[in-house]
């Protein structure tokens, strides 16, 4: 991609409105923009990475046996109705009217509906377990939206529910999520750590959330410091093993942690001091099991080996995308910018032709441009006439993994100099040699 071809409109000052660092980070990076209270678009460098964080979610939920859907975003009240939630779910839920005057919901989440489909079509235990996810955007309205999209109105997310016979089936699939989303929040960067959590408007009897530490966090988390270091299941990890995924969850769970909804102030105090760590957070995932608490009122059962009717066990299982994005940026930032981690980055190298007319530099550019986009890598390509310093700026701001910077005077010497923006270390390297140490 040429910037010079490209839309990213990049701000220079800092948006007055912009309360935390992501918030700030993203406006003037040009990914989003706000279109009314809580209610943003993402601009084309937001999507490249909104995009990339949802094909990891997506490939960690296939590895783990769930099958994508899609489901409509406007339910009909009378889905809610029969479970009991349309009245009790709050003012958060936007209700609304149709033509002919039905009620419809916009909706924050997926339970009813996707009960609906699996009781019209799945008669049997040998149809079971099944796992349904689909990435979408809901809405709530939300009293007060702030941070950008770490708390909007309109958010995407990842709703994933599970399907059992038996409530020994059910905890089966909410250790696989939970493994599941271990590894997920791992691809993208992120250490979180899953704590007990209150079940809210959800409802159930086990819950996690898993809790990324953020200073900008709105809640305070209380852990055991361990889980720091603690490894994350491997790409290997077998999914139907019931005995290793339990021991994942054992370990896991094993020492403290919880939210301030479940705080435990005595059982806090029984860890070690030198152990003990409390932060602010931020969740980056919800999983819940409820057992038949849907599939009682809304008639969901299947037959069992038994011959018998059975209410199916279920469970929920989320990840905000949206929220995911900003709590990347709070993870991994600088003075500067962002600084993606490469699994997420919106382009893996920017070549920057520090004096865009020059033939050599142009020539170079375009020879290393061509090779990196031939062989895969998405590739940013700063052709502007800008000045040196706003170039740099931008490509720090932008956060890119890898400069590729070819100036005048190194490429008269057939080089050009790679800058990592982690650690900003820089390399002067012939042509070929960052063409192959990106394309090998």
């Amino acid at each position: 991609m040429r910037l010079s071809r490209y839309f990213m409109p990049i701000l220079k000052e800092n948006p007055k409105e912009a309360e935390i660092v992501s918030h700030r980070l993203m406006l003037r990076a040009g990914m989003i923009r706000q279109q009314s209270q809580g209610i943003y678009s993402w601009l084309p460098l937001g999507k490249r990475v909104l995009d990339k964080v949802n094909a990891i979610i997506r490939d960690e939920q296939n590895r783990a046996g769930a099958i994508e859907l899609s489901m409509p975003t406007l339910q009909s009240a009378e889905l809610w109705q029969e479970s009991g939630r349309y009245d009790a779910y709050g003012k958060e839920m936007l209700r609304i009217k149709d033509r002919q005057d039905r009620p419809m919901l916009y909706g924050p989440t997926n339970e009813e509906m996707v009960t609906d489909i699996f009781r019209s079509s799945v008669k049997s235990y040998k149809d079971l377990p099944l796992n349904l996810y689909h990435i979408q955007l809901k809405f709530r309205d939300e009293i007060r939206p702030r941070f950008g999209t770490m708390r909007s109105r309109e958010f995407m997310m990842k709703d994933a529910y599970s399907f059992d016979l038996t409530r020994e089936a059910a905890e089966h699939s909410y250790n696989k999520m939970f493994a599941a989303y271990l590894r997920t929040f791992d691809r993208l960067g992120l250490r979180a750590i899953p704590m007990r959590a209150d079940t809210g408007p959800i409802g159930g009897k086990l819950s996690h959330e898993f809790i990324i530490l953020a200073d900008t966090g709105e809640s305070e988390v209380f852990c055991h410091k361990d889980f720091v270091d603690f490894d994350i299941p491997g790409e290997h990890t077998d999914f139907d093993s019931v005995e290793g995924l339990q021991a994942i969850f054992d370990k896991w769970t094993s020492l403290y942690a919880a939210t301030s909804e479940m705080h435990d102030e005595a059982a806090f105090n029984a860890v070690p001091e030198g152990d003990r760590l409390s932060a602010r957070g931020i969740e980056v995932g919800h999983i819940f099991y409820f057992g038949p608490k849907y599939s009682e009122p809304m008639g969901a059962k299947v037959q069992g080996p038994d011959g018998k009717e059975h209410f199916v066990h279920m469970g929920s299982y989320g990840i905000g995308p949206t929220r995911l994005v900003p709590a990347i940026i709070e993870a991994s930032h600088d003075d500067n910018g962002i600084i993606w981690p490469a699994s997420v980055a919106p382009f893996d190298v920017v070549v920057i032709n520090m004096k865009a007319g020059d033939q050599a530099c142009d020539d170079t550019c375009e020879l290393i441009y061509a090779a990196l986009s031939k062989a895969g890598k998405d590739v940013l390509y700063d052709d502007t006439d800008d000045r040196a310093g706003t170039k740099f700026a931008t490509a720090d701001l932008i956060g890119v993994p890898v400069q590729i910077i070819a100036g005048p005077r190194a490429v008269a010497n057939g080089e050009v100099e790679v800058k990592d923006r982690k650690t900003g270390a820089r390399e002067t390297m012939t042509i070929e040699a960052a063409i192959n140490r990106f394309v090998a």
